[in-house]
């Protein structure tokens, strides 16, 4: 166990603008989030040409293998940053209402090439996940699985990339959420639409511009939730200091935008990313009081890979044991594997049936 510790995620310092930063400041609602507008920079004038390339006749074959590759490491590289700043964009608007066609640039143009289908991340993150806050209307919530079995995740993905879809439409309809429902499926059918066209253009460059990249983001969507949601109390599920966990001081958060602190969002979800640091401290007593699931330096890629092995040691190694509420490495192991425990499937439709 460790104590609270220093914390060096990243909080907003105010700066000297350059030229060009009040230029793009102009188009944005919060000056907070500027580094945004580079990163869409970035992927705009990286990403897109590499990926224009792999439709042209200009390579050999071998070339183009090796470009291929390139251009999977490089998307993989951008991929977590532009998959989490449109978690915050979905949260909090980026751009003034005048220049929303910005925002149409990203979902409709960028999502695609980054393994994002127009529309749906919106319709599935607003529209069910937080509404529902991974109970079990929430079609991707994790609280029917056991959560340290990799066989489990494996039949949670499947059901994901198979059928995920499928549940997303039936939950919006069900609430009567019809307009996202229908942003969801023109999103989602003119992606396959477009890739089924683009086969006939070239077979191999839609492969790995859209098809291959697609599968990718979407199982790496699925480890991430999964892994947000792994601990969770059966006594209190619906609580989100009890159902989320946060982690600290690690590269993850200074890339993703604050994501480790997903404990911190699920209580307050409109708070700026900035903020999270400063409320995490500011609220010290409330996680303490819950017996939160907080690491110190271990990301959730690593909690996953603990997780997938069972590896409770080295968890609780990193479990940051606020106000000293544990006697013991033991104690917070116990803790630990109780809230990865499946709940049945009587008390899940105990759930459903009080929501209904």
């Amino acid at each position: 166990m460790r104590a609270v510790p220093v914390i060096n995620d990243p909080v907003y310092v105010p700066k000297e603008h350059s030229w060009l930063d009040r230029q793009f400041l102009k188009l944005i609602k919060d000056k907070r989030d500027l580094p945004f507008i580079y990163l869409i920079i970035k992927i705009s004038f990286i990403v897109f040409p590499i990926a224009v390339l792999l439709y042209t006749s200009l390579l050999p074959n071998w070339a183009w293998w090796v470009v291929a590759v390139a251009y999977q490491v490089i998307n993989f590289y951008f991929r977590a940053p532009f998959g989490l700043m449109m978690h915050c964009i979905s949260h909090r608007h980026l751009f003034k209402r005048k220049y929303k066609i910005f925002y149409r640039y990203i979902i409709w143009v960028m999502c695609p090439f980054m393994g994002h289908t127009p529309e749906t991340y919106f319709s599935h993150h607003m529209g069910m996940h937080h509404a529902e806050n991974n109970m079990p209307d929430d079609d991707s919530s994790t609280m029917g699985y056991q959560r340290d079995s990799l066989k489990e995740f494996f039949r949670y993905l499947c059901h994901f990339l198979l059928l995920g879809f499928k549940g997303l439409m039936d939950y919006l309809f069900s609430r009567k959420k019809k307009k996202l429902a229908r942003n969801a499926m023109a999103g989602e059918f003119s992606f396959f639409a477009f890739c089924i066209v683009m086969c006939f253009v070239n077979l191999p460059g839609t492969l790995a511009v859209f098809v291959v990249t697609f599968f990718i983001s979407r199982m790496i969507m699925m480890v991430g939730n999964w892994t947000q949601h792994a601990f969770i109390d059966p006594a209190e599920p619906d609580n989100p200091y009890k159902n989320c966990c946060t982690t600290l001081n690690v590269h993850y958060n200074k890339r993703c935008w604050n994501d480790g602190y997903h404990t911190s969002h699920h209580a307050r979800p409109a708070l700026h990313w900035t903020e999270h640091p400063n409320s995490f401290q500011e609220n010290l007593d409330e996680y303490a009081n819950n017996k939160a699931v907080v690491f110190d330096r271990l990301d959730f890629g690593g909690t996953f890979l603990c997780l997938m092995t069972k590896n409770y040691e080295k968890m609780a190694k990193h479990f940051v044991n606020v106000n000293g509420v544990f006697q013991s490495d033991e104690a917070v192991i116990a803790m630990l594997k109780e809230r990865t425990k499946k709940f049945s499937e009587e008390v899940l439709h105990s759930y459903t049936i009080q929501s209904a």
